[in-house]
């Protein structure tokens, strides 16, 4: 994978961060995260067979104090950014969703609850989501609990979910996200992004000019896209949105970091796969191109699982019936 080498992060801090004490590389590590530039910390979102998974999350220093980059699912995962905050003697100040998918928000409720005052910055697609998406795998969920369907330890994941959904005023932003802006968040000056109709009906990114890091949320996702979801069409339109920002280093929502030239070849991958989505090959063609295009983005370790991902997103998403395959593609205001 073309992952940059930690050398190759760094970078000289901005006057924005050194307004606030730094966490060390070693303070970072001890809460679970990876220093990938000066005053930005990852935690990643793994897979663990049989559980739900997490997204990742980033932690930005600002001179206001913290900003939180997607909050996970897991209160394990969440805990962890709980730790590091306590390490760098600093609240959150700020927390923003890159759109409102469980595993990228759950953790909204306990960073809430230990910081009551912190603003949430997303999108209004997830007021749709509550009526629609989350309502509907809800009762789908507790129809397949009463029958005795889901075992631990996904049990468990499930039931998260389901408390995630019904007390969900956590997820509701306290600024919705509606356009991109250059804005200052907790201090720090950035620029917040905004796509329409592509991973979801609105998801939101976020770019630091200081470090040139991008947060991408699940606008990028490894080792497949994850269209559940998602306007196929409108997707791709926002990844040549994103290649013209002059970033070096882009954070997916599922994957390790990656280069211009990763992102590069992301970009032809998802394209072919939306091409031959939508020709006459057989399904496995179809995979069989995402993991030669993908190349070294896709591990050997995970190449099992993107076939068993894309198996069912060719067949059931981009090749479903077209009142099906455009539902989240909702026209624009």
């Amino acid at each position: 994978m073309r992952v940059l080498a930690m050398a190759a992060m760094a970078a000289v801090c901005v006057a924005a961060c050194a307004a606030a004490p730094k966490p060390s590389a070693e303070q970072v590590r001890a809460a679970g995260g990876v220093p990938i530039a000066p005053g930005i910390a990852l935690f990643r979102g793994d897979f663990v067979p049989g559980r739900q998974p997490d997204g990742n999350s980033i932690v930005l220093q600002a001179p206001d104090g913290l900003i939180v980059f997607d909050t996970g699912r897991h209160r394990e995962h969440t805990q962890r950014l709980l730790d590091h905050a306590r390490a760098s003697g600093e609240g959150i100040a700020a927390i923003i969703n890159s759109h409102w998918h469980l595993d990228h928000s759950s953790g909204n409720r306990m960073l809430r609850r230990a910081y009551p005052d912190v603003e949430v910055l997303a999108s209004d697609a997830v007021n749709g989501a509550l009526t629609g998406f989350l309502a509907d795998s809800r009762r789908q969920a507790q129809a397949m609990i009463d029958r005795g369907a889901i075992a631990e330890p996904q049990l468990s994941d499930v039931r998260g979910d389901m408390e995630t959904i019904a007390e969900h005023d956590s997820l509701i932003p306290t600024r919705v996200v509606e356009h991109g802006e250059e804005r200052e968040i907790a201090g720090r000056r950035m620029r917040i992004g905004f796509s329409a109709n592509a991973a979801t009906a609105g998801d939101v990114w976020l770019f630091d000019p200081a470090t040139k890091v991008l947060l991408a949320g699940d606008l990028v996702t490894l080792p497949a896209p994850f269209l559940d979801t998602a306007c196929p069409a409108g997707w791709r339109d926002a990844l040549a949105a994103l290649d013209a920002i002059d970033f070096k280093i882009l954070v997916p929502g599922h994957g390790a970091p990656m280069d211009r030239a990763g992102f590069g070849q992301y970009r032809v991958a998802f394209d072919h796969l939306l091409a031959c989505a939508n020709g006459n090959d057989e399904a496995a063609l179809c995979i069989d191109g995402w993991l030669r295009d993908a190349g070294t983005l896709v591990p050997a370790s995970q190449q099992e699982q993107a076939r068993r991902l894309l198996d069912y997103y060719v067949v059931q998403v981009l090749r479903a019936p077209p009142e099906r395959r455009g539902r989240y593609c909702k026209a624009a205001a």
